[in-house]
């Protein structure tokens, strides 16, 4: 299901953190975006259309995504494209336009005058600082292999914002986030997950403000629509341990979502099907709702199929807006070290918070990636 109509890249604009999860109270934060959804000055980033496209990086984009989509394909063996009157056919590109793999790369991937997502204003309780900087975040967890590239672009001066960290992160297949132990996320007596990195990682932004990831498609849990979980960090250094450290700070989260159809899709697949959680419908989303009601918002990932067939994966992209003069600390419910995680007793409900516990550093050995195709 759509709320909003848009032209091929949905941009998404982030700014203070906020994130909601299982067993999470969102009542504050809906109210807290509420209010800064009154008090935005735009709506969308069609005003850098022009100047992005002057300076050739849309040209830029339609090549880099269109390689991109192609390598994916070739590495997994998928030369033949669906075909035009496969069931998926009008939902394989998240505008409902009804393009196609067959579809010319300058009509798929180009154009800015899309919609913003509205900046997130609260930290929820699943973030968990000390991740790995790394391109493919699968380890070991099942689901549909999926291409991610993200584009992020100053809403003030409409320029790409080069070297700052993109980083991501999101619930497994049957509705499980990794590094977290608590109720409402899976079995909670299992304390060995408070060990475990998969399906969370960060890279740095190219001169054209873009990062890549390879992952799978998010699955659900009870109370919110399937979507993804997007951090900024400005002013960030590269530590030798392959991570970013502990001290999060100047950072923008944001979340972005799925459509309706395709979600509905995948969870009739494995691993999908066994998770016994109610999905939560888009249009029954708290948060979701109320972005989309607001005029000129459309926080939907934009994407297409690899093959003929879900399972054989698929590729996404969306750009950002943020505004880099804005910047806050904020306090993960855990961090990862050397010896593994460690829930942070001063994350209370989120927000500003103070130093992470002491520990030593992350090991410089990061978790091999699942035996899935890479992209």
């Amino acid at each position: 299901m759509r709320f909003t109509n848009s032209v091929v890249s949905a941009l998404v604009l982030l700014a203070i953190p906020a994130v909601a999860h299982p067993g999470h109270d969102i009542s504050y934060e809906i109210k807290e975006r509420r209010e800064f959804l009154d008090s935005v000055k735009r709506a969308n980033l069609n005003h850098c259309a022009p100047q992005l496209k002057a300076r050739g990086i849309e040209r830029r984009n339609i090549e880099r995504r269109a390689t991109l989509l192609e390598k994916a394909r070739a590495k997994r063996g998928l030369n033949k494209k669906r075909d035009l009157g496969s069931d998926l056919a009008t939902d394989h590109n998240a505008t409902d336009l009804g393009y196609t793999p067959n579809t010319d790369s300058a009509t798929l991937f180009a154009g800015y005058n899309s919609c913003l997502l509205t900046p997130e204003v609260t930290q929820g309780p699943y973030y968990v600082g000390g991740e790995y900087v790394r391109e493919n975040i699968i380890e070991d967890q099942a689901g549909i292999d999926t291409v991610l590239d993200y584009q992020v672009i100053d809403i003030n001066t409409c320029e790409p914002v080069a070297g700052v960290y993109v980083e991501m992160w999101h619930c497994n297949a049957t509705g499980v986030y990794g590094g977290i132990v608590a109720s409402g996320n899976g079995d909670s007596s299992d304390e060995t997950n408070i060990n475990n990195t998969w399906l969370r990682g960060i890279q740095k932004t190219d001169s054209d403000g873009v990062a890549q990831f390879e992952s799978i498609f998010p699955g659900h849990y009870t109370g919110r629509a399937t979507h993804i979980h997007i951090m900024i960090h400005q002013n960030a250094v590269l530590l030798a341990n392959s991570t970013l450290g502990n001290n999060v700070s100047a950072s923008h989260v944001g979340q972005a979502f799925f459509d309706q159809d395709l979600i509905n899709t995948v969870e009739l697949t494995k691993p999908y099907n066994t998770n016994t959680q109610e999905l939560t419908l888009n249009a029954d989303d708290g948060i979701l709702s109320q972005e989309a009601a607001t005029d000129g918002v459309d926080p939907f990932l934009e994407y297409t199929l690899l093959g003929d067939d879900i399972t054989d994966g698929l590729f996404a992209w969306v750009a950002f807006g943020i505004n880099t003069t804005q910047s806050q600390s904020i306090t993960p419910a855990a961090f990862y070290y050397r010896e593994g995680g460690v829930a942070n007793p001063n994350a209370g409900a989120g927000g500003p918070g103070g130093a992470p516990p002491s520990g030593a550093p992350n090991s410089t050995t990061i978790p091999s990636s699942s035996p899935s195709a890479s992209a």
